[in-house]
């Protein structure tokens, strides 16, 4: 199978902690750190203990990683770090920002490669196939390959084998006396088997029979018997090193001495005999313990104060004048009781200090400090008795869990039965060792307690807690599980204690790091046994848990490094279950979506290992039936992921097999052994044949890529599981009729429900079913484990479908062209049964597949897996795409990738609507994208995209006729389509959505690279949202199917033209610049000067279309009248000339092309063909002459003075406006040289909202009307006039001055004059000064925030002068010379603190009392300030000003040093990254016009805005 590297990219985010997030990666994988959202900017460090190239592992040595930078530029929004992971493990990850030491952690866990046979080839985790071996039952060594041999021939590949060491007292196989030491009992007389007799077999094993061996390794205890732990008792919990146990062990021996009584009948009488029957004695049985036991313990006088010793201390101190000595700024203490370190009866004291601060003494005479003496005397009183009563909770916990003992062991029917109470079978098993004779007294045992060469060997037993936090240690102080009797214990093992680190425990750390070097030398991996203290590299770890949480599944896979946890079957309660958990633990849903080779890291599950049956739990024939075991098997074998089983299952052991108590061996394998032979077994034995078939099919299916899962629940008792190969389409369906209930004894039902198969079956790969045989009864053998002799396995392999036995008919069926079915009715799947069917594609559908994998390979190697030749490739498919789609332009780009429902419809059509779900986004292949996006990361194909795709080719159709209809390279591109699609529709359609996918995921990654290549160098090698944003450009700049621009001068070179569809003429077809989507996309409302002009810079300028954007400049500049261009374009003959600000944005376009593109300047002499001869004529061809000429007009226009009335006015073109507001007015003060106009009655800047409602009275008042001189058409009025004047000297423009008429007579302006007078009143007049006695000030009673930039200056309403808006930071970025650089900092400080939202800048500021930022433009009220959204731009958060606000702090903070740059810089890296993310979620692909406040959606904003991309691109450029 061609797999391409693997790239895994993990973003890392502030104070994110995922210690119980688990990420689980595969060696020759790539890993990738990068910065999320709230890192952006910041020095961020990673360090992990992943080994560096040529060191070994050590998990305390953390390394910093080198970050790289693709880029290399400001912008290092996708710089990584990166690991290529060689070395399996679990490896630990933190990172630090900035100063701060430890920001965020987590852990990756690579998985182990096992390698087994001569030839050492890889065995895939998934291909495992287990079976667990108790080590004490295989006898002597030398007799262990005839046993072994049995999972050899049953198909297993791995063995795992219980501990391998000499064996405790009790004979567990998991209590060791020796870690060290191979069991004694594996030498026969006259041998002396050593490790290196076991790892000669482990290797020839693996070798010879291609099988993998792990062990078990256990650290959490030793055996009770183990002689190092004599010499060594500090390596467990001892009543020396861990003192707060004492109160447990007395209780302990309180117990054991109640056993000894209760044993020996001395509570008889009190109705308590040794063999208790029933409640009653129950009963009295907790009133002994409450009675005598506890009375004589007094447990609560480890916890309590000795009052009398305590109050003498604290009234020495007081008479010696003691005072409390407490530090500055510590809070005063309550009075404080500090436990006894060595856990002694009334052993903890008073902290003195507390005591002092509590009870202050009214003078120092002898009767004060009495009184003083008394009060410390009642509270420690008090807080004895709650100590009292603290422990009066523990013992009764204890007895209840003493009684419960009791009822399970004697009286449960349950429970072992265990009989009258003696010295070996006591009230309940002893929590600690007594190493010492056992004729001592209570109190003899008492004083032992605090002799320490003694009490240092009564050692605390390990056990098992129900419900307990796993990641708790109940035996370190704070636990009070021994004491509250709530352990099941294990008697024969002990405790042993770590510590955190080997210095705490020495002897124990070295002991068990030869114990691991042993097993690690001799074995492939591991099995853990409860806990282990450091992750071991390069081992496969296998672990069974239970937590009951995933998440704490996690924690310890993580630290311990765990490859596979161990899973159940019989965890399951019925076959619905079952099949849940074969879904639930491996594998894809068929007809699962490609994923892409780079994609982000997301969290899994842990791998699993399936077992059917663990070792160390009952068997299923006692609790299922022994019919059951075969299909429960197969259910297993067909999960994707490791499986197995233990030995004897197989066998139909009628028992569970001990880990205690068997001490028999297991039969060896000879084919020809009989039924009724005890010691042999062969394939005829039980289950095995069937195993045998499963097992290789298991391994089959992993090995050839069966990576896909479908689980189908038949009936109650029928699941049939479907393994499905991506590549090649084949599939494997196991239909299993399970036997939980005995069919002797149950009845199921007698028909079974027919099945559809998807597909061509080729052959029945196996059908099986457990049948009796005539071998007599089972017998219990007393030398060997051995199983039913009268139960095996019927099975036939690879059959044909008509010679099945459990299949009576099938009928082929096609439901439509591409859909091949066959129909299985069932005869005798009984309980018990099994068949398996090898299922292909119909032969035509295989081959359309094939080819279609062929035509997908030049996008990825992917595919050439299944992959075959097309012989009869239509023309079309023989040139790649990339080769065709070169020859699309950037404005037919608008067409194939995106256009909105408006556009779409202007064209006749529409986007693509999915019934009962939505319409999507674009008619492109964005709004395919967006969508699959979503669902192809989480396989979700019952999505309604997915299932419309399946039931139809409808969107299929779409896709290719949008494009075919349009002819040109669009055609061809359509063309393509068709032509892949026709193979698309001919294949069965549970495989559609995938291919579809790849197929659209092929071709738009194409396009975008076409794209890209066909924008500027800044582009080509920008960052992931510096691409991203130039898309913008893409989605707003396009060609309709009308003209939106008016038309150029047919003397200009380069203009696009077409033919028109209806006239079959010549027209113009220049791009235009679409203000946002989806409301301003199409028609009249497309175009609109003012957004063209803030959006030009960014979409065209910045990304290399510059001549596209000289076109628009042009064609904007033939509308130029009364000095202004248009605000709505209205297709040039319908515009409305009453906004005062849009032929500054045009200005500043038109210099910024000079300065951005190669001879830029040239455009000054470019013809324009004006519209209006005059300002009063309409519209019509006229003359056309240089660009510089039109704008000298607009400036001596401005200069002079415009006031007219708008043509047409009255609500036939703005029915909210008042009559007054018709009048539109710009002007030139003569004094400051700032441009003003505008009236109350209009908005003729970009915050335009007109009121519209009669409810609230706010209809036809402007809600900012910002009248006056508006800061950012100053602003840009200086830059303009600046540029000119440079012009001029450099002989590019040939006007110095502009001639206004005054008085009747003409007078000469220099623009060098007007520059002079913007410059030296600007901040006299704008800036709010600090100085209260500021002489420039005219309204100092309406300044409410000083150090920032009015609004406007001269506004009819002059409190609107001074509100904090963002406009300021444009006349920053357009004319910084204007500005003193402290000034402009503070103001830009006082910005960030007040308007800066997450996305966008509130555009008032929020201690105003007109702030609202919420806009509901729906909301009619009675409310003035909100009704029918007023309060547009009084703050809801707009986005486009951020990115003149970061440019100006940019600008500024080089100004102000190097430390602000930097910080600054993490500002704007910070904000953007939000920009970033909004992008990536965004079903547009874009920036939002606004947010309401704090940056929340507001469902009546452009969900993507021209000005909004651009500013935002510009911020990027200027980084």
């Amino acid at each position: 199978m061609v797999r391409s590297r693997q790239t895994r990219v993990l973003f890392l985010n502030d104070m994110e902690r995922l210690e119980r997030t688990l990420f689980r990666l595969e060696q020759d994988f790539e890993l990738q750190f990068r910065l999320g959202p709230t890192l952006q900017g910041r020095r961020v460090q990673v360090h992990t203990n992943y080994p560096a190239e040529g060191e070994k592992f050590d998990r305390l040595k953390f390394w910093p990683l080198d970050w790289i930078n693709p880029t290399g530029r400001e912008d290092d929004s996708d710089k990584y770090c990166k690991l290529d992971l060689q070395v399996a493990g679990s490896y630990q990850y933190y990172f630090s920002a900035g100063t701060e030491e430890k920001t965020g952690s987590g852990y990756i866990v690579v998985d182990p490669v096992l390698r087994v046979g001569a030839d050492n080839h890889v065995l895939p985790l998934d291909c495992i196939a287990i079976q667990t071996y108790l080590a004490k039952c295989l006898g002597p060594l030398d007799e262990w390959q005839d046993r072994l041999r049995v999972a050899k021939e049953t198909g297993y590949n791995m063995i795992h084998f219980t501990p391998l060491q000499k064996l405790g007292m009790s004979r567990s196989c998991y209590s060791l006396a020796d870690q060290l030491e191979l069991n004694p009992e594996f030498s026969p007389e006259g041998k002396n088997y050593t490790w290196m007799d076991v790892g000669n077999l482990v290797e020839k094993l693996k070798k010879e029979w291609n099988m993998v061996c792990i062990t078990d390794v256990v650290y959490n205890h030793t055996a009770a018997n183990s002689r190092w732990l004599c010499l060594h008792p500090e390596c467990g919990y001892n009543l020396v090193n861990s003192p707060h146990l004492k109160p447990a062990w007395v209780l302990d021996r309180a117990l054991w001495h109640l056993t000894c009584d209760i044993a020996d009948g001395k509570y008889s009488d009190h109705g308590v005999p040794a063999h208790i029957e029933n409640e009653h004695q129950l009963h009295m049985l907790r009133g002994v313990l409450w009675d005598e036991i506890y009375p004589r313990t007094k447990l609560w006088e480890f916890y309590q104060v000795n009052v009398e010793k305590a109050v003498e201390q604290f009234r020495k101190l007081l008479q010696a004048g003691g005072k409390a000595v407490r530090l500055e700024n510590e809070d005063k203490k309550r009075l404080r009781i500090l436990p006894d370190p060595h856990c002694r009866r009334f052993g903890n004291t008073v902290d003195m200090t507390s005591a002092l601060e509590t009870f202050v003494p009214n003078g120092n005479e002898p009767s004060s400090i009495q009184e003083c003496c008394n009060w410390l005397r009642n509270r420690l009183e008090e807080l004895n008795v709650e100590s009292y009563k603290e422990m009066h909770y523990h013992e009764e916990q204890a007895t209840n869990c003493i009684v419960g003992n009791v009822v399970y062991e004697r009286l449960a029917d349950h429970g072992p039965k265990l009989g009258p109470i003696t010295r070996s079978h006591p009230v309940m098993c002893g929590y600690f060792t007594f190493p010492f004779e056992d004729n001592l007294t209570f109190d003899q045992e008492m004083q032992l307690m605090s002799q320490t060469d003694k009490a240092c060997h009564f050692l605390a037993h390990n056990g098992w807690m129900m419900s307990d936090d796993p990641l708790r240690n109940f035996a370190e102080p704070g636990s009070n599980v021994y004491l509250r009797r709530e352990l099941i214990c294990w008697g024969d093992s002990v405790k042993l204690r770590y510590g955190e680190k080997p210095e705490d425990c020495p002897y124990l750390w070295a002991h068990m790091k030869k114990y691991t070097e042993i097993t690690a030398q001799h074995f492939a991996g591991v099995r853990l046994d409860n806990f282990l203290p450091c992750a071991l590299p390069n081992l496969y770890v296998i672990a069974e848990l239970f937590t009951g949480s995933e998440l704490i599944d996690n924690v310890f896979v993580n630290r311990l490094g765990i490859t596979s946890l161990v899973r159940e079957a019989m965890s399951a309660g019925d076959s619905h279950e079952e099949g849940r958990l074969v879904y639930r633990f491996g594998g894809e849903p068929v007809g699962s979506f490609v994923q892409p080779s780079l994609r982000p890291l997301v969290p899994s599950i842990a791998h699993a290992m399936f077992l059917d049956v663990t070792h160390d739990n009952e068997c299923p024939v006692q609790i299922r039936s022994v019919y059951d075991s075969l299909p429960s098997s197969a259910i297993v074998s067909m999960a994707c992921c490791a499986t197995g089983s233990t030995r004897g299952y197989d066998e139909l052991v009628p028992h569970q097999i001990s880990v205690v108590k068997e001490e028999r061996f297991y039969p060896k394998w000879n084919s020809e052994a009989k039924p009724s032979s005890a010691g042999e077994v062969n394939s005829q034995s039980g289950i095995i044949a069937g195993k045998l078939a499963l097992n290789k099919l298991h391994q089959e299916l992993a090995s050839k890529g069966f990576s896909q899962v479908y689980v189908d629940q038949v009936d109650e008792d029928i699941v049939a599981v479907t393994r499905h190969c991506p590549s090649t389409h084949q599939s494997v369906v196991a239909v299993c009729h399970t036997a939980f209930r005995n069919p002797k004894t149950y009845q199921y039902r007698q028909e079974v429900p027919p099945m559809c198969i998807p597909g061509k079956i080729e052959e029945v790969v196996l059908e099986a079913r457990t049948v009796e045989r005539i071998a007599g009864p089972y017998q219990k053998d007393r030398k060997s484990i051995n199983g039913l002799p009268d139960h095996t396995v019927e099975i036939r392999e690879h059959i044909q479908l008509h010679d099945s036995k459990i299949v009576k008919q099938d009928d082929v069926m096609c439901k439509g062209c591409s859909e091949f079915v066959q129909e299985i009715e069932f005869e005798h799947l009984s309980p018990g049964s099994v068949i398996v069917f090898r299922v292909s594609l119909d032969p035509k559908s295989q081959e359309l597949v094939g080819v279609l994998r062929r035509h997908l390979v030049q996008f990825s190697d992917h595919y050439k897996t299944g992959s075959m030749p097309d012989n009869n490739a239509p023309a079309i498919l023989t040139t790649p795409l990339a080769a065709i789609m070169s020859k699309v332009t950037l404005a037919d780009m608008n067409v194939l990738l995106f256009r909105c429902d408006a556009e779409e419809q202007e064209d006749g059509g529409g986007c693509y609507n999915i019934p009962s779900w939505m319409s999507l986004k674009y008619g492109g292949l964005q709004g395919l994208m967006s969508v699959m996006g979503d669902i192809r990361p989480k396989n979700d194909l019952g999505h309604p995209f997915c299932d419309n795709l399946r039931q139809g080719d409808w969107m299929i159709d779409y896709v290719s006729n949008r494009l075919v209809i349009k002819g040109g390279a669009l055609g061809e591109v359509g063309k393509w389509f068709q032509a892949m699609f026709t193979y698309l529709k001919s294949i069965p359609r549970y495989l559609v959505p995938c291919y579809f996918d790849s197929i659209i995921v092929g071709a738009y990654t194409t396009a975008l690279d076409i794209v890209f290549n066909k924008m500027s160098n800044f582009i080509q090698t920008g960052s992931t949202l510096v691409k991203q944003l130039a898309l913008g450009s893409v989605q707003m700049c396009g060609v309709g199917l009308h003209p939106a621009l008016p038309p150029l001068a047919p003397t200009l070179s380069d203009v696009p033209y077409r033919l028109n569809g209806v006239t079959n003429e010549r027209e113009q077809c220049c791009v235009s610049l679409a203000a946002g989507l989806p409301h301003f996309a199409a028609g009249i409302v497309r175009c609109w000067g003012r957004d063209t002009f803030m959006a030009l810079r960014g979409l065209m300028l910045v990304t290399g279309r510059h001549l596209e954007a000289r076109n628009i400049i042009l064609a904007f500049a033939g509308t130029l009248r009364y000095g202004l261009i248009p605000n709505l374009l209205g297709q040039g003959t319908g515009a409305r000339y009453n906004c005062r600000d849009a032929v500054w944005w045009w200005l500043q376009c038109i210099q910024d092309y000079c300065n951005m593109v190669p001879d830029g300047v040239n455009i000054l002499m470019c013809p324009v063909l004006r519209m209006y001869p005059t300002n009063v004529s309409q519209p019509q061809p006229a003359g056309d002459g240089p660009l510089y000429d039109v704008i000298h007009e607009a400036m001596t226009c401005h200069m002079q003075g415009t006031e007219f009335r708008e043509r047409n006015a009255g609500p036939q073109i703005d029915r909210n406006m008042t009559d007054e507001g018709f009048n539109v007015e710009a002007k030139v003060n003569e004094d400051t040289g700032f441009v003003y106009g505008g009236n109350r009655f209009n908005c003729g800047t970009w915050m335009d909202k007109m009121g519209e409602s009669d409810k609230a009275h706010n209809k036809g008042i402007p809600a900012t009307p910002r009248d006056g001189s508006a800061v950012e058409i100053v602003g840009l009025c200086k830059s303009t006039v600046r540029w000119l004047v440079d012009l001029q000297t450099h002989g590019f423009f040939p006007y110095a001055t502009l001639t206004i008429l005054s008085d009747g007579c003409n007078i000469s302006v220099p623009y060098e004059e007007w520059n002079r007078k913007i410059q030296e009143n600007f901040e006299k007049m704008f800036y709010v000064s600090h100085n209260l006695q500021d002489p420039n000030e005219k309204h100092p009673d309406l300044v409410h925030k000083r150090g920032i930039y009015k609004d406007s200056y001269g506004a009819s309403s002059p409190w609107c002068d001074y509100q904090l808006r963002p406009n300021f930071a444009i006349a920053m970025v357009v004319a910084p010379e204007l500005f003193t650089v402290e000034r402009a900092w503070e103001a830009l400080e006082i910005a960030e603190k007040k308007l800066l939202g997450p996305l966008g800048m509130k555009t008032l500021d929020p201690d105003d009392m007109k702030y609202c930022g919420v806009y509901d433009n729906a909301l009619d009220s009675e409310n003035f300030n909100v009704a029918k959204g007023f309060n547009y731009h009084q703050g809801p958060e707009l986005l486009w000003p951020v990115g003149y606000f970061l440019r100006a702090k940019l600008y500024f903070a080089k100004k102000m040093g190097p430390e602000i740059y930097d910080k600054t810089v993490y500002l704007v890296k910070n904000v953007l990254s939000r920009h970033n993310i909004h992008f990536e979620r965004s079903s547009w692909k874009g920036l939002p016009e606004l947010t309401n406040e704090n940056g929340q959606y507001c469902p009546f904003s452009c969900e993507t805005q021209a000005c909004s991309i651009a500013t935002i691109l510009e911020v990027l450029h200027d980084l």
